[in-house]
């Protein structure tokens, strides 16, 4: 099968995602300044989401730069992931609406988070199984790829410390991704060689 329909398929899903994020933002019902920054937790989270959106669509992108093969499981595998990542404009617009005064909805936010770095995560893993060993990710990724465990151990953390504060849990989670700020090195390298 061919990787170009998946990731045609997921940049355009991502992009859709981004808009309805940004549709949320209403204007302030009055015109000072003051009005605007009354609405200044609703811009954080959505610069937050945003910002979690972009990094998963950067990485994604550089994942697929080293893919040969995919089969029936990695399109259930992306399309779990995408189904995550479309609970991000539900999720940004709860705690945009409830900031700071109500725990649930930064723990959903902290669980969406889970659930989209879990099914990466399971895409990476479903992409090793399908390009063997001759494939350029195996090569790249094949031994010592611990990215995603590492958020995803990081993002069941920070749903636990949000027990006690829960926008710990999305302070965490935005900081869990700087690992991923910077695209895998192995594969910059990898595509720099060839």
């Amino acid at each position: 099968m061919s990787k170009h329909r998946v990731e045609a398929f997921t940049d355009g899903v991502i992009a859709i995602i981004i808009t309805i994020m940004v549709l949320e933002l209403q204007a302030p019902a009055g015109g000072d300044f003051a009005d605007l920054w009354a609405l200044r937790y609703r811009f954080l989270i959505y610069f937050v989401s945003f910002l979690t959106m972009a990094v998963y669509w950067n990485n994604h992108h550089h994942l697929f730069q080293v893919v040969s093969h995919v089969d029936g499981l990695v399109l259930w595998s992306n399309t779990a992931f995408l189904f995550a990542s479309s609970l991000f404009p539900f999720a940004t617009a709860w705690v945009g609406a409830h900031h700071l005064t109500s725990f649930a909805p930064e723990m959903f936010y902290g669980g969406v988070v889970l659930l989209a770095d879990l099914a990466y995560y399971a895409l990476v893993q479903s992409l090793l199984r399908v390009n063997t060993k001759g494939n350029a990710i195996q090569k790249v990724l094949g031994q010592g790829y611990y990215k995603p465990l590492i958020a995803v151990s990081g993002n069941v953390i920070a749903l636990i410390i949000g027990l006690v504060w829960a926008p710990l849990t999305i302070i965490l989670d935005t900081l869990l991704l700087l690992l991923w700020v910077i695209p895998e090195k192995r594969i910059e390298q990898h595509l720099q060689n060839q």
